[in-house]
């Protein structure tokens, strides 16, 4: 599928619905296998973070301004015996991102990356 300029690529806009309902359920940072689960519980396919298309489409978000990611305290990690997540949480053009794919016509099919629109 050919991007759009400034537009969303199916698979962004999973990430981004996942995303939002994390903050609206008051989840407001997020790490990529928490958004892999949700996506997987919406029908998705799991080999989502083995072939890290998951974290190259968080990174395009993160790179269009619509999240950004920080590498969370090492002592947290480190108290709950697991490595480090990076954590990622939505900016002020999530929304407005959101609203135009998806007046564009973006539609999310949630095996991931097939979408239609």
């Amino acid at each position: 599928m050919r991007r759009k300029q400034d537009g969303l690529v199916p698979s962004e806009l999973a990430i981004l619905e996942v995303a939002m309902d994390l903050n609206r359920q008051g989840t407001k940072e997020f790490y990529g296998f928490q958004v892999a689960q949700a996506i997987e519980e919406r029908g998705g396919q799991r080999s989502l973070t083995g072939y890290g298309t998951l974290y190259r489409a968080l990174e395009r978000l993160e790179n269009q301004e619509i999240l950004e990611s920080w590498w969370e305290d090492p002592d947290a990690a480190m108290k709950e015996k697991r490595p480090r997540r990076r954590l990622y949480k939505l900016t002020g053009k999530a929304m407005p991102a959101y609203f135009k794919a998806v007046s564009d016509g973006a539609k999310v099919n949630w095996a991931f990356g097939r979408a239609t629109s």
